[in-house]
């Protein structure tokens, strides 16, 4: 059977038939994260303490790809890593969740480098040394074959926003669905690559600052979305995360905006990969046809779990345990 070239949001936001069958394409960043445990952000020019310092596989788009992969979905990671002491052991991380990496390059200098500054609450702050992820990208005949056969393809904005801008243009032509995550980069999106989506998916912060809206509260976070689909004729659904508040997705056409509440969790360990478990786990959800609501509550099940655990891939919940939370809630 040939698969329609449009990806049709509103009927239950379902991809086309085939797509369940296909692999998600995950394009993104890989990056090794150095975790710095303080009591607290140090003001400017003071020198702070912190109590431990420890090493975790990360990057936005290895950690939404290995969220997808550990829900048991079939999962391809395109990205890049260099030539220094992470080279072999990052990619094995990923590996290990059952990710496809035929498609992960080896680039000449440093791999993508993150220093996390992780509070007692959960709440971290985060510095980006891009390296791999920021150097030459190559899409060449192998890349744009997996882009044009994949179920959906996911991107993020660690990455040059000319590679996102390719991919989603290939993807979309080809009538697969692509999903953005809004993090990784200030600025505006380029209007190509916002013409290419299926779904945009930022927090209060970034859509406050692409809209230039207050989102305080879901009803201005909906006017913030909405003006943002006007904006770019409309045909893209925008989710978005709340965090505590849980998340708001707002369909395009004007159809009623879905709302889900977070799952309570009684100790938050570590939020790093939160939003990108969610995110992960909304593609899964997507391409299997879950419909709305189910959809939306999966994804913030998974990221309950998942702020729970220390780092962020390894974070990274599988999916019996996704499926337990969600019976008992």
């Amino acid at each position: 059977m040939l698969c329609p070239r449009r990806f049709n949001i509103n009927s239950a936001l379902q991809p086309h038939a085939c797509a369940a069958t296909k692999p998600l394409l995950v394009v993104g960043s890989m990056n090794m994260d150095l975790v710095l445990r303080v009591d607290r952000l140090p003001a400017a020019g003071e020198t702070i303490s912190a109590s431990s310092l420890e090493t975790f596989p990360g990057g936005k788009g290895a950690n939404q790809a290995a969220a997808a992969a550990r829900l048991g979905h079939p999962t391809s990671f395109y990205g890049q890593v260099g030539t220094d002491q992470f080279t072999e052991a990052l990619p094995e991380h990923l590996r290990a969740t059952g990710c496809q990496l035929t498609l992960l390059r080896q680039v000449e200098g440093p791999t993508g480098t993150a220093v996390i500054l992780l509070q007692p609450d959960g709440e971290n702050s985060i510095i980006i040394v891009g390296g791999a992820n920021t150097a030459e990208w190559d899409i060449g005949d192998q890349q744009q074959q997996a882009i044009r056969g994949a179920g959906g393809v996911l991107l993020q904005r660690e990455v040059p926003e000319s590679v996102n801008v390719s991919v989603a243009e290939l993807a979309a032509a080809a009538g697969v669905p692509v999903l953005l995550d809004c993090g990784g980069r200030e600025g505006p999106v380029n209007p190509r690559l916002l013409a290419a989506l299926a779904v945009l998916t930022p927090n209060e912060t970034e859509l406050a600052r692409m809209t230039g809206m207050p989102v305080s509260t879901e009803a201005e976070a909906v006017a913030a979305a909405r003006q943002l689909q006007a904006r770019h004729d409309g045909g893209m659904a925008v989710l978005v995360k709340r965090g505590a508040a849980g998340c708001t997705l707002v369909p395009p056409g004007g159809a009623p905006p879905i709302s889900q509440a977070a799952f309570p969790v009684q100790k938050v360990v570590d939020t790093t990969g939160a939003g990108d478990c969610f995110t992960g786990a909304y593609a899964v959800a997507l391409l299997e046809g879950q419909a709305p609501q189910a959809a939306l509550r999966f994804a913030a099940a998974a990221a309950a779990l998942c702020v729970q655990t220390s780092g962020a891939m390894p974070s990274m919940p599988k999916r019996e345990s996704v499926a337990a939370l969600l019976e008992e809630g």
